[in-house]
């Protein structure tokens, strides 16, 4: 959990970062932005910190040595010596612009900001934030002209719309640092510029991703290998999917025995899981444990891309919440058909 409410800004320090695919350039500044407006400084404290509300942690990573990270080593210094952090900008800035090849990769501010008092889990630290601004809108500026008003426009930043963020909180440094991330702009193959080509980062071994990545693991054994193998109903997979998400919401801990025993039931089906656990595992490059604490917010985020829909051609759509056996399926002389049991309608 992470707490901003005494959070402040110590440092600033602004770049502008251009498309190097288009062969824009990158413009440095020769010194750290003075902010003595405190005005100036509380909107850029909601600027920044305000889109990161996600329990979705990631570490610094390099496949040979974590040494190699840029981004890592850069935020290594900075945090042994706070002062150098305009230096350790231009570095990072040169950096984010060798990684600004894709054509669809828009030029912006790149901002390095440290901070001091940060909460997370109940731990008070300082964080550098790296931070990048794509895009403008458009203002209206009403203002007296005489005895009249006047209306212009202005270009300018929506301190309500951050595009891309990143926290690295000074804590667990062997690991890679805990980080946070916000990329609100690039949803393609453009976006891994940001998370992997300049962070190179890969999630956290923790709670939610341990209970993310079991939740990724029943949707795609449920929807694409379990059909190959047993004959099962479309309602039959909504009933699984559901009775995952009932197990994960009803428990604190995660027992795998436990799980499949309750959630598939049949000791084929939990033979064919396990097998596709292993190769899921393998595949994915995830690890899945048999015993983690179940994470309340990655069940929440999740478990949305788990709606039990079953699609009849193109005129129906049945979501189904819980309750298996207030659905049957048949088939008569008009065709095949569902029969829904119900209560209340509304």
């Amino acid at each position: 959990m992470i707490d901003f409410i005494k959070c402040n800004i110590d440092s600033l320090s602004i770049h502008k970062v251009g498309n190097k695919y288009e062969e824009e350039l990158i413009q440095f500044s020769n010194q750290g932005v003075n902010l003595e407006n405190p005005l100036i400084r509380e909107l850029l404290v909601k600027y920044f910190l305000y889109p990161f509300k996600s329990n979705e942690y990631y570490n610094f990573h390099h496949s040979i040595d974590i040494n190699l990270n840029e981004v890592f080593v850069c935020v290594n210094k900075i945090f042994e010596n706070n002062k150098i952090l305009h230096e350790q900008s231009i570095n990072l800035a040169k950096h984010l612009y060798e990684q600004s090849t894709h054509p669809k990769i828009k030029g912006g501010e790149f901002y390095t900001v440290y901070f001091r008092d940060c909460i997370i889990d109940e731990k008070t630290v300082d964080v550098i934030g790296l931070f990048k601004s794509e895009n403008r809108d458009t203002f209206l500026k009403v203002f007296s002209a005489g005895e009249s008003f006047a209306i212009e426009s202005q270009q300018g930043i929506n301190i309500n719309k951050l595009d891309k963020g990143c926290l690295i909180f000074n804590t667990e440094q062997k690991n890679g640092y805990i980080v946070a991330v916000v990329d609100n702009t690039n949803k393609g193959s453009e976006a891994q510029y940001w998370l992997d080509n300049f962070l190179h980062i890969c999630p956290c071994k923790d709670e939610y991703h341990k209970t993310q990545n079991l939740l990724f693991l029943c949707k795609n054994f449920v929807k694409n290998e379990l059909p190959q193998h047993f004959e099962i109903s479309k309602a039959d997979q909504a009933d699984m999917l559901n009775k995952s998400v009932k197990f994960l919401k009803e428990n604190d801990s995660f027992n795998m025995k436990d799980f499949t025993n309750k959630v598939i039931g049949q000791p084929t089906i939990i033979e064919s899981f396990n097998q596709y656990k292993s190769s899921f595992q393998k595949e994915y490059d995830i690890e899945i444990g048999d015993n983690f604490t179940i994470s309340e917010s990655a069940i929440k985020k999740q478990a949305r891309s788990l709606k039990s829909i079953i699609k009849l051609d193109n005129n129906f759509d049945i979501l189904i919440h819980s309750s298996r056996n207030l659905i049957e399926q048949g088939v008569d002389e008009k065709g095949k058909y569902y029969k829904v049991y119900y209560q209340e309608e509304s």
